[in-house]
């Protein structure tokens, strides 16, 4: 499976890379990385029609992950990437905003890893 992780906050990478360390050994999981959201777009552009979930934090500089949920779920159709959105504030209008933008998930942080990897590795 292979996930991209949108964040402005780099350390988030290291983080990602050391939970998931067993499942990327084993070839569970590749992770990719953005930190922005039109940086996240660049990334799609790349990657021609192949399956991917996206990890995106709501709150960033520039085009916010709600911004990019919009443009993913409009112009990435075939197939459609799912999309969970992330972010330290779980608030109403946030998760409503995202729902209604067509994010499959809603996560805060911080991540609850043992819960995202059942999420990711037993669907």
């Amino acid at each position: 499976m292979k996930i991209l992780v949108v964040d402005d906050e780099k350390d988030v990478k290291d983080l990602f890379l050391q939970r998931f360390r067993k499942e990327i050994k084993a070839g569970d999981v590749t992770f990719m990385f953005a930190f922005s959201g039109e940086d996240a777009l660049k990334v799609l552009d790349t990657l021609e029609q192949e399956a991917i979930l996206i990890l995106s934090d709501i709150n960033m500089p520039g085009m916010s992950g709600l911004e990019l949920l919009e443009k993913i779920k409009s112009n990435y159709v075939a197939p459609p990437p799912v999309v969970m959105m992330i972010t330290a504030y779980g608030d109403d209008e946030n998760y409503n905003t995202a729902k209604r933008l067509g994010a499959d998930d809603f996560l805060t942080k911080p991540v609850d890893f043992k819960l995202l990897k059942n999420k990711l590795l037993n669907n």
